[in-house]
């Protein structure tokens, strides 16, 4: 379900970023397709909300916390792991620290009843119609191919990271500026976290790499 539930929410990035600005990007920090912050998100939900269903009210509330909480975080660990902010929502009216805002938190939280009243319905029905042995199999080599992605998406990731830490300059938007020029040069897989996120912003500045 974690890994559905994941490329449902790539589609949903698919088509955000097609109506928005009209080209086909693939979104997420991984390569393959799927968004594992939707995932981590709808399990919770499933998870926590399931004593909600007579209370569509408090269930919106609530799918609006639990959305909101990963999202928040999940921009903070990230900035702190690898030193830029991947999405800035600083500009939008009711914005928590550029990490979450108002204009997202209400569409999660319509997400969340659509969610738990009528797309998990379904899915269940489907997967309890797979006989055990086969949905063991196709869950052990969605996990492999999901491992292997990580582990690759990882290693780009850092070779971002690196590349901040090599930068002199002391201005945030030439740090950044240059950042992007770097990796765009480098691997096809370099290229697509770059316009996966063209927000991207490197937000420390950055000394000398020899004197750290």
């Amino acid at each position: 379900m974690f890994i559905i539930y994941s490329f449902i929410g790539w589609i949903i990035e698919i088509i955000t970023e097609y109506i928005h600005h009209k080209r086909f990007v693939n979104r997420g920090f991984l390569i393959g397709p799927y968004c594992p912050i939707y995932g981590v998100a709808a399990v919770l939900m499933i998870l926590l909300l399931n004593k909600y269903l007579d209370d569509p009210i408090v269930l919106f509330v609530m799918a609006i916390i639990i959305s909101s909480v990963i999202e928040y975080f999940a921009s903070y660990i990230m900035e702190k792991l690898f030193n830029a902010r991947w999405w800035d929502y600083s500009n939008n009216k009711f914005n928590i620290n550029g990490r979450i805002c108002l204009e997202t938190m209400i569409p999660f939280g319509f997400a969340g009843i659509i969610l738990m009243y009528f797309i998990n319905p379904v899915i269940i029905k489907i997967l309890l119609l797979i006989p055990t042995t086969l949905l063991n199999i196709i869950s052990v080599i969605i996990f492999i191919l999901l491992l292997l992605d990580m582990i690759i998406s990882l290693k780009i990731i850092l070779r971002f990271k690196n590349t901040t830490f090599t930068e002199e300059k002391d201005n945030t938007a030439e740090i950044t500026k240059k950042v992007k020029e770097t990796l765009m040069k480098k691997s096809k897989f370099s290229r697509r976290l770059i316009k996966s996120f063209p927000n991207l912003k490197v937000i420390k500045k950055i000394k000398n790499n020899r004197k750290k």
